[in-house]
């Protein structure tokens, strides 16, 4: 069977990943949940008029040069307004967030004013409009302020509450289920026995999957049999997970049974193998409505494949408008030899020059069982299929890792 590219991969699982349905959540719930309408504004804000400033409320024509002497005749603080209108030669004591009495078109603060009694004198002259928020000056009912797809920032929620909304609608977030397989995993804090290591893929793909507003289910380690794989398949389904996640078992020897297990239980299986280094062995399948990502057992491959795969899945079902990871320009750190069929991405630190250049530099053993490299990295840096030899020095692309 001939690998699949890369971008016919990540076409196959994103292929009818809709929004998932929407639902409602209260502002203080509602952070980096991803908006399912368009927002409009159901106030004006500021609805009238308003003192952006401590001082006093006047006509300008009345405070037009420094001999102008005003009575005043009340007081404005917030939420409390003064009902009369200012007349000539009137000022009224106003604080900020006060609303601008009529008549008054201008606010000259208290420290260029001197009070003597129930009048004032001045410091500096009015000019209308000065030191006044204008009604609307913010937005005005009806304004669409937050659209569709935005994932929405502590500064949104801020702006929603503002626009008179205690609750939002929301996509619901993508449910995402992880299952371990291997008899040779054990826990972090066991003590491994012969020919075991302890599982560490889970932590890394569910803290990926988090950040992207997911929540996560974790499914422990199967045996490495048909039975145990089985179950945690039907669990994982169950559950009502959007999206199953399995690690390990996707290759292709005798003990090698996620593949199985997953076609056994029905799944369509899309695709198996592709044409990427790390990360060959992964596969891809549909077993109703939940969607099937088979990562390879390496924690590198599991991780760089679960940040391809997986992320663009989570934003596509979130509603997310941006879903593709971005790709930035770089110059090489070192020289780096022709590459094969496989599309690489290469685990790489990032530094700046003096002159500004941003180097991306990939480390130096890219084996993809060593997470202390994974660890360092910043970036992964992408080289196509059948790439030259390049000297350090050459522009490159890559996509910066989560920080």
């Amino acid at each position: 069977m001939a690998l699949m590219p890369v971008v016919d991969a990540l076409t196959a699982i994103l292929a009818g990943a809709d929004p998932l349905a929407e639902e409602m959540a209260a502002l203080d719930t509602a952070w980096h949940r991803v908006l399912a309408r368009d927002l409009a504004a159901k106030r004006t804000q500021p609805p009238r008029a308003m003192s952006a400033m401590d001082g006093y409320a006047v006509r300008s024509a009345d405070a037009a040069d420094l001999s102008a002497r005003l009575k005043v005749i009340g007081e404005v603080a917030a939420g409390r307004p003064f009902e009369r209108q200012v007349g000539p030669g009137e000022a009224v004591r106003i604080f900020t967030g006060g609303v601008i009495p009529d008549g008054a078109d201008a606010v000259i603060i208290q420290e260029d004013t001197a009070a003597s009694g129930d009048h004032i004198t001045i410091t500096e002259v009015a000019r209308p409009g000065r030191h006044i928020r204008a009604a609307g000056a913010d937005f005005r009912e009806g304004d669409v302020l937050l659209t569709r797809g935005s994932r929405l920032t502590e500064r949104d929620l801020s702006l929603a509450a503002g626009m008179n909304y205690p609750e939002l609608a929301v996509i619901s977030r993508p449910k995402v289920a992880v299952l371990a397989t291997g008899d040779e995993l054990v826990m972090p804090g066991s003590i491994p026995g012969p020919g075991q290591i302890v599982y560490s893929n889970g932590y890394a793909l569910r803290a990926l999957a988090r950040a992207e507003g997911a929540e996560t289910i974790d499914f422990g380690i199967a045996a490495d049999t048909v039975e145990a794989t089985t179950d945690g398949i039907r669990r994982a389904r169950a559950s009502g997970a959007d999206i199953l996640i399995t690690m390990g078992g996707a290759s292709v020897g005798d003990h090698d049974l996620v593949k199985r297990s997953l076609e056994a239980e029905g799944v369509a299986m899309a695709f198996w193998r592709i044409a990427m280094r790390p990360g060959k062995p992964m596969m891809h399948g549909r077993l109703g409505a939940m969607r099937v990502i088979g990562l390879p057992g390496n924690p590198v491959s599991s991780y760089v494949c679960g940040f391809l795969f997986l992320v663009p899945l989570i934003r596509a079902l979130s509603g997310r408008k941006t879903i593709h990871h971005a790709r930035e320009t770089a110059l090489l750190g070192r020289d780096l030899p022709a590459n094969d069929q496989r599309e690489d991405y290469l685990r790489a630190r990032l530094e700046q020059r003096e002159d500004g250049a941003l180097i991306a530099v990939p480390v130096s053993h890219q084996d993809s069982s060593l997470l202390g490299n994974l660890a360092a990295a910043r970036a992964l840096l992408i080289r196509p299929p059948f790439a030259p030899a390049v000297p350090e020095g050459t522009p490159c692309e890559f996509l910066r890792l989560p920080e």
